[in-house]
């Protein structure tokens, strides 16, 4: 606060204490009176000098304020919003911005930017991506739409937002590859064992390009796809990813990325977990070769599994019951398994590798309880075949006899005009025979039988992390179209992801990652008048993040210079 002076017309000054502020809508400097004095020719006849005596009241209310941390608004009743404008920011950002800064990726791409011939800010462009990704997926517009609600430097033009999209897909590996480095300093990183599986992106346009194809896209959207093959570490924090085209075999995609992780990342010898998609004969020679290990799943039903292996399933000899939980048994047996030469011909190889069979009760009723959604799906499909969609007939369509399904129009035929459609009661029974029954394959044949299990129970957070793209970030439908544009797309979301994993990680799991992105999203601050904002929100998820990671979320009114103060908190280095 400070003493002003105003000339009137009449030629007389008029003395008030003011206070500057900055309007959030304009970033102009502003005034606000917040005490009327008195003409100068009238005060001069009550104090010696009223120009320093005020001066000094000026001073001491703004120490007074700052002590007792008390303040008087006078608030407008007549004051009008203008059209677009809003006084809600956001500041759960911050414990974002926390880690983005933690793990120098506004070091790394500051350095990009100096390089650049047209000046792209590539790091506050990254930040408003990552963050609205997390606290409000949507659109690169939207985003862009939404740069205001934040209390950071997110002044640039649209336009460059889509041109850096290809900048940052060429400079994604060493990114990664720092993003590695950093995590295993700052937090240590456990890639004994990783986990890898592969998902799929759709489009939001029909047609293909030479990496958007159709193919078995899991939520049968019947849209050109994208394959995304991601790994993470032993404790589910991401490690790196590739995408692949939409028509490409699951198990073609392995060997891309553990070449690019062995190479890059110059890791020792890793277990790679996952699931049957991923189980080929030319995955586990590649480990085996490499000096590396594996543990796959197996399918114990179905013309997948041999007869053999089906035997040995249902044979009671030789289980163990590990509490009330589930039975296990192993054995060592030779595999053959199907390999290419160096003239790309197949050759059959035998291996030795640990078959792992358990039974668990948990699964068998979870197993159950899913074939009995399918029956009752399929009994509708047979008695009434116009009420289902396509996307939902795949699942039941195969306990369904005499039935055919268009793949590409989704209409079901009767296949025999003299055969009523009717359910095939033989193969119900026999997949009721190993409900409850899981088996593994691995390489390692003298690892005890529980931490092969223990290892493969890890995969739940590789299909946890795919939900969560898909769901809480919103990853598809992809609206880029450019290959530049796709892995720049692409991206902006693992690096959410990550930052995701690595705040649940820092938070100890404490709280699930949806309730933490609903808390985080939820911590805004509203404008009240002269640079003071009041605080909407505050949970227990957000008080257990402040205790983990630093933030102060929990003050009800703040200034904005305060706020300012946090933000640059934020990004200090560890």
């Amino acid at each position: 606060m400070y003493l002003k002076k105003d000339k009137r017309p009449n030629g007389r000054v008029y003395l008030s204490i003011v206070k500057s502020y900055r309007d959030p809508v304009t970033k102009r400097g502003k005034q606000k009176a917040v005490k009327g004095l008195g003409f100068y020719d009238e005060l001069i006849h009550v104090y010696d000098d009223p120009i320093a005596h005020f001066s000094e009241v000026a001073k001491q209310m703004t120490e007074e304020e700052m002590t007792d941390r008390q303040v008087v608004l006078t608030l407008d009743l007549e004051e009008r919003l203008d059209p677009g404008a809003s006084d809600l920011k956001n500041i759960g950002f911050l414990a974002l911005s926390k880690i983005y800064h933690e793990l120098g990726m506004d070091t790394f791409f500051i350095h990009r930017e100096r390089g650049l011939k047209n000046k792209l800010p590539l790091n506050n462009i990254m930040k408003l991506l990552v963050y609205e990704r997390i606290l409000n997926p949507c659109s690169k517009l939207a985003a862009y739409e939404n740069r205001h609600r934040y209390f950071e430097n997110f002044d640039f033009p649209l336009e460059a937002v889509y041109r850096s999209l290809p900048v940052f897909s060429k400079h994604r590996e060493k990114l990664l590859l720092a993003l590695h480095e950093n995590i295993s300093m700052l937090y240590g990183r456990d890639t004994s064992n990783v986990f890898y599986d592969v998902t799929n992106y759709y489009f939001h346009r029909d047609q293909e390009t030479e990496m958007i194809r159709k193919g078995m896209g899991k939520d049968r959207k019947g849209k050109p796809i994208i394959q995304m093959g991601l790994l993470l570490d032993k404790a589910g924090i991401p490690i790196t990813y590739r995408l692949f085209q939409g028509n490409m075999p699951d198990f073609d995609t392995l060997l891309p990325v553990l070449s690019e992780l062995k190479q890059h990342y110059n890791l020792q010898r890793v277990i790679v977990v996952a699931d049957k998609g991923l189980n080929s004969g030319t995955n586990k020679a590649y480990n085996l070769i490499k000096g590396d290990g594996y543990i796959f799943s197996r399918s114990v039903r179905g013309t997948k599994a041999s007869k053999e292996v089906k035997a040995y399933v249902l044979d009671e000899r030789g289980y163990r019951w590990v509490g009330d939980e589930y039975k296990i048994k192993s054995r060592v047996y030779p595999t053959e398994i199907t390999v290419k030469d160096e003239q790309d011909k197949p050759v059959k190889v035998m291996i030795d590798e640990k078959h792992i069979v358990f039974y668990s009760e948990k699964y068998a009723r979870r197993t159950k309880h899913k074939r009995d959604e399918a029956i009752s799906k399929a009994l509708g499909l047979i008695n009434s075949p116009s009420r289902y969609a396509k996307a939902e007939n795949y699942g039941a369509m195969k306990y369904i006899i005499g039935m055919n399904l268009d793949k590409k129009t989704g209409e079901l035929t009767q296949a025999n005009q003299n055969i009523i459609p009717k359910l095939d009661e033989a193969l119900i029974r026999e997949e009721e025979k190993y409900d409850g029954y899981y088996s593994i394959v691995t390489s390692e044949l003298d690892m005890p039988e529980d931490e092969v299990i223990e290892k493969y129970k890890g995969l739940w957070k590789i299909e946890e992390t795919f939900k969560i793209s898909k769901t809480q970030l919103e990853t598809r439908p992809a609206y880029v179209w450019s290959e530049g544009g796709i892995e720049g797309h692409f991206l902006t979301c693992f690096l959410s992801l990550l930052l995701l994993r690595i705040l649940e990680m820092k938070t100890h799991g404490k709280y699930s990652i949806e309730k933490i992105i609903d808390a985080l999203t939820q911590s805004n601050v509203a404008y009240l008048s002269m640079n003071y904002y009041k605080a909407l929100y505050y949970s227990d998820v957000l008080k257990w993040t402040d205790a983990c990671i630093g933030t102060q979320l929990d003050q009800k009114y703040l200034t904005l210079e305060e706020i300012k103060h946090m933000v640059s908190e934020t990004k200090e280095k560890v």
